[in-house]
């Protein structure tokens, strides 16, 4: 691969964000400059039987935090960019994506088409919605502790079920020191004092619609088994990574295996970027879709490898164009 101001960028690998990283407009000023994205935007307009550019253009925040708006949109959106980088001659060595981000990536890998991406990605996004309404009652939610290590958080969770404070689970580990935490609205406010009493310098409430990757979503996986059924997952043709294990995904069954471990398992991200610079064979990985988390965890990762931002038009172009990712 070649990343520099003469040649620009030729490949990488790419890493697709997930629900939260949603905002208004996204993607839409790659749907001005590119056929392939145009197309991308009619197949899931077709798909999700909504106006996918009305959607991304005039829904507000609450609108787009919905599990049943979000995964189609940030799906789109993630696929978008890597269309676009297609479009200026950019290939894959690899992906990995962070939560509902691995569907973008199974399907750049080649496990699913475009159309069943979208198909299945609709079908996840509204099973979890239903889970999340059925909880408004008691109300749910997520919560980063950061400054604790992930073996801190879990043994914590463990003394604190031990005293009676169930209905909390380590959801995604997404750094040394960074561990999202999935639990009822009362458990999480409980904990609180609990995690900062231990060491934790900050205890954030995530603006996301419910307790994703734990337990809770159990009612969401039995929802989503027949869409996945009515799919074939294809073996990948360039490496892909999971969420669930933390390493690369080796065949179709395995994929589809792991598609319905996926809504309940934590996000093992700090394994899967340890197997992915590990695996090498890239000189360079793009975050590929809205935003910018999944670059800045990488840096806490300490690689040399270069992480950079290629969510809109204007990212890739300078990557393309100057090679410098700046």
């Amino acid at each position: 691969m070649i990343v520099n101001k003469a040649a620009g960028l030729k490949s990488a690998f790419y890493l697709f964000p997930g629900q939260g990283a949603q905002y208004s407009g996204m993607a839409l000023d790659l749907l001005e400059k590119s056929e392939r994205v145009k197309c991308l935007f009619s197949t899931a307009s077709e798909i999700n039987g909504k106006d996918m550019t009305d959607l991304l253009g005039n829904s507000n925040p609450e609108t787009l935090k919905k599990a049943d708006v979000a995964q189609p949109t940030i799906t789109l959106a993630n696929l978008a960019a890597a269309a676009y980088l297609a479009e200026k001659g950019v290939k894959p060595v690899g992906c990995a994506g962070f939560s509902l981000g691995e569907y973008a990536a199974l399907a750049v890998s080649g496990v699913i088409t475009i159309e069943e991406c979208f198909s299945l990605v609709k079908e996840r996004g509204k099973a979890m919605q239903a889970a999340i309404d059925s909880m408004k009652d008691e109300g749910s939610g997520m919560a980063a502790v950061i400054g604790l290590a992930y073996a801190q958080v879990e043994a914590l969770l463990a003394e604190l079920e031990r005293d009676g404070l169930s209905y909390l689970y380590a959801a995604n580990i997404n750094s040394p020191k960074q561990i999202v935490v999935s639990g009822s609205a009362g458990a999480l406010e409980e904990a609180e004092k609990h995690f900062k009493a231990a060491g934790a310098r900050h205890f954030i409430r995530l603006d996301v619609a419910g307790p994703f990757h734990s337990p809770f979503m159990k009612e969401a996986a039995d929802a989503f088994v027949p869409a996945l059924e009515k799919v074939k997952f294809k073996d990948p043709f360039i490496p892909v990574y999971s969420n669930v294990t933390g390493k690369q995904i080796r065949s179709g069954t395995e994929a589809k295996t792991l598609a319905i471990q996926h809504i309940t398992e934590a996000v093992r991200w700090t394994d899967e970027e340890a197997a992915i610079e590990a695996a090498g064979g890239m000189e360079c990985l793009l975050e590929t879709g809205p935003g910018k988390v999944l670059q800045g965890l990488w840096k806490h990762t300490g690689s040399t490898l270069p992480c950079y931002a290629a969510g809109t038009a204007a990212e890739i172009n300078g990557l393309v164009n100057n090679g410098n990712g700046k």
